[in-house]
Protein backbone atom coordinates (compact mmCIF):
# COMPACT_ATOMS: atom_id res chain seq x y z
CA UNK A 1 0.00 0.00 0.00
CA UNK A 2 2.94 2.31 0.58
CA UNK A 3 3.64 2.20 -3.15
CA UNK A 4 0.39 4.00 -3.94
CA UNK A 5 0.31 7.73 -4.52
CA UNK A 6 -1.96 9.89 -2.38
CA UNK A 7 -4.45 10.19 -5.24
CA UNK A 8 -4.47 6.40 -5.71
CA UNK A 9 -5.04 5.84 -1.99
CA UNK A 10 -7.88 8.39 -2.07
CA UNK A 11 -9.74 6.34 -4.69
CA UNK A 12 -8.67 2.72 -4.13
CA UNK A 13 -8.64 2.69 -0.33
CA UNK A 14 -10.79 5.62 0.77
CA UNK A 15 -13.41 5.10 -1.98
CA UNK A 16 -13.01 8.53 -3.52
CA UNK A 17 -13.79 9.50 -7.13
CA UNK A 18 -11.34 10.70 -9.75
CA UNK A 19 -12.36 13.87 -11.58
CA UNK A 20 -14.21 13.31 -14.85
CA UNK A 21 -12.34 13.43 -18.20
CA UNK A 22 -8.87 13.42 -16.64
CA UNK A 23 -8.32 9.65 -16.40
CA UNK A 24 -5.68 7.94 -18.48
CA UNK A 25 -8.01 5.25 -19.84
CA UNK A 26 -11.21 7.19 -20.55
CA UNK A 27 -10.60 7.15 -24.31
CA UNK A 28 -8.34 4.07 -24.44
CA UNK A 29 -9.32 1.84 -27.39
CA UNK A 30 -6.45 -0.60 -27.82
CA UNK A 31 -6.91 -4.33 -27.34
CA UNK A 32 -5.88 -5.51 -23.90
CA UNK A 33 -6.77 -6.28 -20.30
CA UNK A 34 -7.51 -3.91 -17.41
CA UNK A 35 -6.11 -5.04 -14.05
CA UNK A 36 -6.65 -3.88 -10.50
CA UNK A 37 -4.02 -1.26 -9.70
CA UNK A 38 -3.67 -2.62 -6.16
CA UNK A 39 -3.44 -6.42 -6.57
CA UNK A 40 -3.00 -6.81 -10.37
CA UNK A 41 -6.01 -9.11 -10.72
CA UNK A 42 -7.54 -9.02 -14.25
CA UNK A 43 -10.91 -7.23 -14.10
CA UNK A 44 -12.04 -6.12 -17.57
CA UNK A 45 -11.17 -6.74 -21.22
CA UNK A 46 -11.24 -4.18 -24.01
CA UNK A 47 -14.07 -6.02 -25.82
CA UNK A 48 -16.44 -4.95 -23.04
CA UNK A 49 -15.36 -1.30 -23.02
CA UNK A 50 -17.55 1.31 -24.69
CA UNK A 51 -17.77 5.07 -24.93
CA UNK A 52 -20.48 6.55 -22.71
CA UNK A 53 -19.15 10.14 -22.83
CA UNK A 54 -19.52 10.29 -19.05
CA UNK A 55 -15.89 11.15 -18.35
CA UNK A 56 -14.81 7.78 -16.91
CA UNK A 57 -13.97 4.42 -18.53
CA UNK A 58 -17.17 2.43 -19.08
CA UNK A 59 -17.62 -1.35 -19.39
CA UNK A 60 -20.83 -3.32 -19.87
CA UNK A 61 -19.36 -6.49 -18.37
CA UNK A 62 -16.45 -7.74 -16.26
CA UNK A 63 -14.31 -10.86 -16.26
CA UNK A 64 -16.35 -13.55 -14.52
CA UNK A 65 -15.93 -13.38 -10.75
CA UNK A 66 -13.53 -10.42 -10.90
CA UNK A 67 -15.87 -7.69 -9.63
CA UNK A 68 -18.03 -7.61 -6.51
CA UNK A 69 -21.05 -5.33 -6.13
CA UNK A 70 -21.97 -3.90 -2.72
CA UNK A 71 -24.43 -1.20 -1.56
CA UNK A 72 -22.79 2.21 -1.50
CA UNK A 73 -22.66 4.10 1.79
CA UNK A 74 -24.80 6.84 0.20
CA UNK A 75 -27.71 4.35 0.23
CA UNK A 76 -28.54 5.05 -3.43
CA UNK A 77 -25.83 3.69 -5.67
CA UNK A 78 -24.09 0.31 -6.04
CA UNK A 79 -20.35 0.29 -5.51
CA UNK A 80 -18.06 -2.09 -7.42
CA UNK A 81 -14.83 -3.38 -5.92
CA UNK A 82 -12.10 -5.81 -6.91
CA UNK A 83 -13.34 -9.21 -5.76
CA UNK A 84 -9.79 -10.25 -4.93
CA UNK A 85 -8.61 -7.39 -2.72
CA UNK A 86 -11.62 -5.12 -2.19
CA UNK A 87 -10.09 -2.06 -3.86
CA UNK A 88 -12.66 0.54 -4.92
CA UNK A 89 -13.29 0.66 -8.68
CA UNK A 90 -16.35 2.88 -9.03
CA UNK A 91 -20.07 2.23 -9.43
CA UNK A 92 -22.39 0.15 -11.57
CA UNK A 93 -25.52 1.51 -13.26
CA UNK A 94 -28.35 -0.36 -15.01
CA UNK A 95 -31.12 0.56 -17.43
CA UNK A 96 -29.32 3.34 -19.29
CA UNK A 97 -29.56 1.58 -22.67
CA UNK A 98 -25.98 2.19 -23.82
CA UNK A 99 -25.45 -1.43 -24.91
CA UNK A 100 -27.61 -4.57 -25.23
CA UNK A 101 -26.33 -5.71 -21.82
CA UNK A 102 -27.83 -2.53 -20.36
CA UNK A 103 -25.18 -2.13 -17.67
CA UNK A 104 -22.40 0.40 -17.16
CA UNK A 105 -19.45 -0.21 -14.90
CA UNK A 106 -18.26 3.34 -14.33
CA UNK A 107 -14.62 2.86 -13.29
CA UNK A 108 -11.93 5.27 -12.16
CA UNK A 109 -8.89 5.13 -14.46
CA UNK A 110 -6.67 5.51 -11.42
CA UNK A 111 -8.03 2.21 -10.06
CA UNK A 112 -6.83 0.36 -13.16
CA UNK A 113 -3.67 -0.76 -14.89
CA UNK A 114 -3.95 -1.43 -18.64
CA UNK A 115 -1.93 -4.20 -20.28
CA UNK A 116 -1.85 -3.94 -24.07
CA UNK A 117 -2.40 -7.27 -25.78
CA UNK A 118 0.74 -8.44 -27.53
CA UNK A 119 0.73 -7.89 -31.28
CA UNK A 120 2.98 -10.55 -32.75
CA UNK A 121 4.71 -10.00 -36.06
CA UNK A 122 7.35 -11.87 -38.05
CA UNK A 123 10.61 -10.69 -39.62
CA UNK A 124 13.25 -12.52 -41.64
CA UNK A 125 16.99 -11.88 -41.70
CA UNK A 126 20.04 -13.64 -43.16
CA UNK A 127 23.47 -12.71 -41.87
CA UNK A 128 25.81 -15.67 -42.16
CA UNK A 129 25.54 -18.73 -39.93
CA UNK A 130 22.04 -18.69 -38.48
CA UNK A 131 23.33 -19.84 -35.10
CA UNK A 132 24.89 -16.45 -34.37
CA UNK A 133 22.04 -14.35 -35.73
CA UNK A 134 19.58 -16.34 -33.63
CA UNK A 135 21.79 -16.03 -30.53
CA UNK A 136 21.78 -12.22 -30.55
CA UNK A 137 18.29 -11.44 -31.84
CA UNK A 138 16.53 -13.70 -29.36
CA UNK A 139 18.03 -11.63 -26.51
CA UNK A 140 16.23 -8.43 -27.57
CA UNK A 141 13.35 -7.23 -25.36
CA UNK A 142 10.07 -7.94 -27.14
CA UNK A 143 11.40 -10.85 -29.20
CA UNK A 144 9.35 -13.96 -28.42
CA UNK A 145 11.05 -16.60 -30.56
CA UNK A 146 13.80 -16.96 -33.17
CA UNK A 147 13.94 -19.99 -35.44
CA UNK A 148 16.94 -20.92 -37.58
CA UNK A 149 16.17 -22.05 -41.11
CA UNK A 150 16.40 -21.41 -44.82
CA UNK A 151 14.83 -18.94 -47.24
CA UNK A 152 15.28 -17.78 -50.82
CA UNK A 153 15.59 -21.02 -52.79
CA UNK A 154 13.13 -23.13 -54.74
CA UNK A 155 13.57 -26.56 -53.12
CA UNK A 156 10.78 -27.45 -50.71
CA UNK A 157 11.78 -28.48 -47.18
CA UNK A 158 15.55 -28.45 -47.78
CA UNK A 159 17.86 -30.15 -45.35
CA UNK A 160 21.06 -28.56 -44.08
CA UNK A 161 23.02 -30.90 -46.38
CA UNK A 162 20.87 -29.83 -49.36
CA UNK A 163 21.67 -26.18 -48.78
CA UNK A 164 25.38 -26.79 -48.19
CA UNK A 165 26.11 -29.25 -50.99
CA UNK A 166 23.40 -28.91 -53.63
CA UNK A 167 23.39 -25.11 -54.14
CA UNK A 168 19.63 -24.81 -53.68
CA UNK A 169 19.73 -21.01 -53.64
CA UNK A 170 18.64 -20.81 -50.02
CA UNK A 171 20.30 -18.56 -47.48
CA UNK A 172 20.72 -19.49 -43.86
CA UNK A 173 18.09 -17.23 -42.31
CA UNK A 174 16.11 -16.71 -39.14
CA UNK A 175 12.43 -16.15 -38.53
CA UNK A 176 11.88 -13.67 -35.71
CA UNK A 177 8.53 -13.55 -33.90
CA UNK A 178 8.28 -10.32 -31.96
CA UNK A 179 5.80 -8.22 -30.03
CA UNK A 180 5.51 -5.00 -32.01
CA UNK A 181 4.09 -3.18 -28.98
CA UNK A 182 7.49 -3.64 -27.30
CA UNK A 183 9.97 -3.54 -30.18
CA UNK A 184 9.50 -2.08 -33.64
CA UNK A 185 10.59 -3.58 -36.94
CA UNK A 186 13.05 -0.71 -37.30
CA UNK A 187 14.65 -1.43 -33.91
CA UNK A 188 14.89 -5.10 -34.84
CA UNK A 189 16.50 -4.28 -38.19
CA UNK A 190 18.97 -1.91 -36.54
CA UNK A 191 20.04 -4.72 -34.24
CA UNK A 192 20.48 -7.05 -37.22
CA UNK A 193 22.87 -4.59 -38.89
CA UNK A 194 24.85 -4.32 -35.65
CA UNK A 195 25.30 -8.05 -34.92
CA UNK A 196 26.83 -9.03 -38.27
CA UNK A 197 29.09 -7.39 -40.86
CA UNK A 198 26.82 -5.99 -43.59
CA UNK A 199 29.87 -5.04 -45.68
CA UNK A 200 31.17 -8.60 -46.25
CA UNK A 201 30.13 -9.74 -49.71
CA UNK A 202 31.17 -13.39 -49.77
CA UNK A 203 29.83 -14.70 -46.48
CA UNK A 204 30.20 -13.85 -42.82
CA UNK A 205 33.47 -14.10 -40.96
CA UNK A 206 35.16 -17.41 -41.82
CA UNK A 207 31.93 -18.85 -43.27
CA UNK A 208 32.27 -18.34 -47.00
CA UNK A 209 29.61 -19.26 -49.53
CA UNK A 210 26.32 -18.21 -51.13
CA UNK A 211 24.25 -19.54 -48.24
CA UNK A 212 25.98 -17.13 -45.84
CA UNK A 213 25.23 -13.85 -47.65
CA UNK A 214 23.74 -10.83 -45.86
CA UNK A 215 20.09 -10.22 -46.76
CA UNK A 216 16.77 -9.00 -45.41
CA UNK A 217 13.59 -10.66 -46.64
CA UNK A 218 10.85 -8.03 -46.57
CA UNK A 219 7.12 -8.68 -46.33
CA UNK A 220 5.80 -5.21 -47.17
CA UNK A 221 6.56 -1.86 -48.76
CA UNK A 222 6.96 -0.38 -45.26
CA UNK A 223 9.62 -2.92 -44.31
CA UNK A 224 11.49 -2.31 -47.57
CA UNK A 225 11.49 1.44 -46.94
CA UNK A 226 12.83 0.95 -43.42
CA UNK A 227 15.69 -1.24 -44.64
CA UNK A 228 16.52 1.24 -47.42
CA UNK A 229 16.58 4.05 -44.85
CA UNK A 230 18.93 2.14 -42.55
CA UNK A 231 21.25 1.19 -45.39
CA UNK A 232 21.36 4.83 -46.48
CA UNK A 233 22.30 5.86 -42.94
CA UNK A 234 25.08 3.28 -42.86
CA UNK A 235 26.41 4.32 -46.26
CA UNK A 236 26.45 7.93 -45.08
CA UNK A 237 28.74 6.70 -42.31
CA UNK A 238 31.04 5.17 -44.95
CA UNK A 239 29.92 1.56 -44.52
CA UNK A 240 30.00 -0.18 -47.91
CA UNK A 241 26.83 -2.17 -47.24
CA UNK A 242 26.21 -5.17 -49.51
CA UNK A 243 23.10 -6.47 -47.75
CA UNK A 244 20.49 -7.60 -50.27
CA UNK A 245 16.82 -6.65 -49.93
CA UNK A 246 14.74 -9.58 -51.13
CA UNK A 247 11.04 -10.34 -51.16
CA UNK A 248 9.95 -12.78 -48.48
CA UNK A 249 9.61 -16.37 -49.66
CA UNK A 250 8.60 -19.52 -47.86
CA UNK A 251 10.63 -20.12 -44.71
CA UNK A 252 11.78 -23.64 -43.86
CA UNK A 253 12.90 -24.38 -40.31
CA UNK A 254 16.24 -26.17 -39.98
CA UNK A 255 16.66 -29.45 -38.14
CA UNK A 256 16.13 -29.47 -34.37
CA UNK A 257 19.84 -29.71 -33.59
CA UNK A 258 20.33 -26.28 -35.21
CA UNK A 259 17.81 -24.54 -32.93
CA UNK A 260 19.19 -22.61 -29.92
CA UNK A 261 22.58 -24.02 -30.81
CA UNK A 262 24.76 -21.77 -28.67
CA UNK A 263 22.47 -21.93 -25.65
CA UNK A 264 22.57 -25.73 -25.79
CA UNK A 265 26.32 -25.71 -26.28
CA UNK A 266 26.95 -23.12 -23.60
CA UNK A 267 29.21 -20.98 -25.77
CA UNK A 268 29.12 -17.78 -27.82
CA UNK A 269 29.15 -17.18 -31.61
CA UNK A 270 32.50 -17.37 -33.37
CA UNK A 271 31.57 -15.13 -36.33
CA UNK A 272 29.06 -12.67 -34.86
CA UNK A 273 29.44 -9.90 -32.32
CA UNK A 274 27.81 -6.60 -31.49
CA UNK A 275 29.17 -3.41 -33.07
CA UNK A 276 27.33 -0.10 -32.59
CA UNK A 277 26.67 1.42 -36.01
CA UNK A 278 23.72 3.75 -35.47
Amino acid sequence: MEKLTQDEKHVLINKGTQRAFVGEYTEESRDGVYRCKLCKAPLYTSKDKFSSHCGWPSFDDAIKGAIKSIPDVDGRRTEIVCANCGAHMGHIFSGEGYTPKNERHCVNSISLEFIVKAKLSKAYFAGGCFWGVEYYLEKLPGVKEVTSGFMGGELKNPSYEDVIYKKTGHLEAVEVIYDNTKISYKELAKAFFEIHDPTQANGQGPDIGEQYLSAVFVSSKEEREIILELISLLKAKKYAVVTKILDKKEFFAAEDYHQNYYNKKGSKPYCHSYTKRF
